[in-house]
């Protein structure tokens, strides 16, 4: 499902960099203005320019929520016998006669740094207007002393161009979310620049208009889908070029192998980004967009979904015997009274229940069944086998394996994890909601106790050990505790 209202709350709530710091950023920038503008360099300054994800509004608050980076360029006048270096070095100079400043700046290869402590960083670079020919732009790398051409405006007119061509400022809000992505992750290598440039190629004066790129989570995949589609094309490293000045490669500091790397990891995102879009139950679907993007999408969504299965139940016995659950009743409750007929087909689904990790097996993959057993206590004293929704005590131990179509136990040739997901009210009162993998206790076994009032859910994940794929996936075995 695309979740749109899901995805803007996501957006405000954890991507987008609050307006608070976004106000403090601009005072700093003013200050830092103001200082220079009324230094020894008042002479050469022409003017200032934001450039990077701040100037092309696609900056994100960091996700440790540390320090953020902001970059301005400072046009200055060519000054007579200066070499690049001096243009750095003398603006690093400016600053460390401010007793402001002094202790907050540290020079770099083309900027001066300022770093507020725990807040932001902002990077200085001196621009020179006009050394070489009128209008030429050109930034100095100190460690090499050369002048390099630049054409920082231009650059982000072309992204505000591709930003026009999608809907509701989409192409700015997904490269914030690829941004975020990255920066959760930290599986793949890639500045913000070239991934800005990469995901800006995807988009053209032809997407204007189009359902495509229309909203976030629709503009999301079409072009995540198709900067995966290029990388595949490009199995060696390619050289991702500024638009506006050619000889200028963004991919240039990435080897080949942190390309590689990418392109795979791409790859599989974008298969989740597509499951994640395709999947029609609400639930699933959260889930399967935290598997790109962390917990904290649709973040208030579980106590509401775990504690209404008995709302749920309720409705189901009213539509379908014709009859008003007591008041009060939970699905225990309903349970015992009607029959499994209380569970509903969109059950096994909650926006808290991990998704599997591991690459699925192309095909229908093995047959696998639970059974359980039920015990005094772990190891001890069996009482009787158990069936799905059986209603058992709690305080008991209840035994959970994982066996063949055949009822034989799994080689060693394969690893056996659990998923165990609690509902309802007792479990979310514990904050016992779970959902997430756990080993075996041996091998293609676990052990539960019972220790709270619902329906829970049990599922087998058969995973081949030399590859680490997905091979097998058990129905769901529904544990129902009195």
């Amino acid at each position: 499902m695309k979740l749109v209202g899901y995805f803007n709350d996501f957006l405000n709530d954890e991507v987008n960099l609050n307006q608070t710091r976004i106000d403090d950023l601009e005072k700093g920038i003013d200050a830092i203005e103001d200082y220079i503008d009324g230094s020894e360099w008042s002479d050469i300054v022409i003017g200032w320019l934001p450039q990077g994800s701040w100037a092309h509004k696609t900056i994100i608050r960091p996700v440790d929520r540390g320090e953020f980076d902001a970059d301005l360029l400072v046009y200055v006048d060519p000054m007579e016998g200066w070499e690049a270096k001096d243009y750095v070095n003398d603006l690093y100079a400016q600053f460390r006669e401010s007793g402001t400043y002094r202790d907050m700046v540290k020079r770099w290869s083309h900027c001066v740094t300022v770093t507020y402590a725990n807040d932001k960083k902002i990077d200085v670079t001196p621009c020179v207007v006009g050394r070489t020919a009128s209008g030429v732009l050109e930034v100095c790398n100190r460690d090499t002393n050369t002048f390099e051409r630049s054409e920082p405006e231009k650059y982000t007119e072309w992204l505000i161009d591709r930003n026009k061509w999608s809907g509701s400022n989409a192409f700015r809000k997904v490269t914030r979310l690829v941004k975020y992505l990255r920066d959760i992750k930290t599986r793949f290598t890639c500045s913000s620049v070239l991934l800005t440039t990469m995901l800006g190629d995807r988009v053209t004066s032809q997407d204007k208009g189009q359902d495509s790129v229309a909203d976030v989570p629709t503009a999301l995949r079409t072009i995540f889908g198709r900067w995966d589609d290029w990388l595949q094309l490009n199995e060696v490293k390619p050289a991702v070029r500024n638009p506006h000045l050619w000889s200028e490669d963004f991919a240039a500091g990435l080897d080949q192998d942190q390309w590689t790397n990418m392109r795979d990891k791409i790859h599989r995102y974008r298969q989740w980004i597509d499951e994640a879009y395709v999947e029609p139950n609400k639930n699933e679907s959260i889930s399967k967009w935290r598997r790109v993007f962390g917990d904290k999408f649709a973040k208030d969504v579980d106590i509401e979904a775990a504690t209404s299965v008995s709302k749920s139940a309720a409705t189901i016995i009213a539509e379908t015997a014709g009859a008003v659950a007591d008041a009060g009743a939970d699905l225990i409750a309903l349970l015992k009274r009607y029959g499994s007929r209380v569970i509903s087909a969109d059950f096994p689904h909650f926006p808290y229940m991990r998704q599997p990790k591991w690459r699925r097996s192309p095909g229908q993959g093995l047959p696998v069944t639970v059974r359980a057993a039920l015990y005094q206590s772990q190891g001890y004293n069996k009482i009787k086998d158990v069936q799905p929704l059986e209603l058992l005590p709690g305080g008991c131990a209840i035994e959970l394996r994982a066996v063949t179509a055949t009822g034989l136990p799994f080689s060693t040739d394969f690893e056996v994890q659990w998923r165990i997901t609690n509902t309802d009210e007792e479990a979310r009162r514990h904050n016992q909601l779970r959902g997430d993998f756990e080993e075996s206790s041996t091998h293609g076994q676990r052990w539960e106790s019972l220790e709270y009032r619902g329906v829970h859910i049990a599922e087998a994940f058969v995973i081949r050990r030399h590859d680490r794929t997905l091979v097998g996936v058990s129905k769901p075995f529904y544990v129902a505790i009195e």
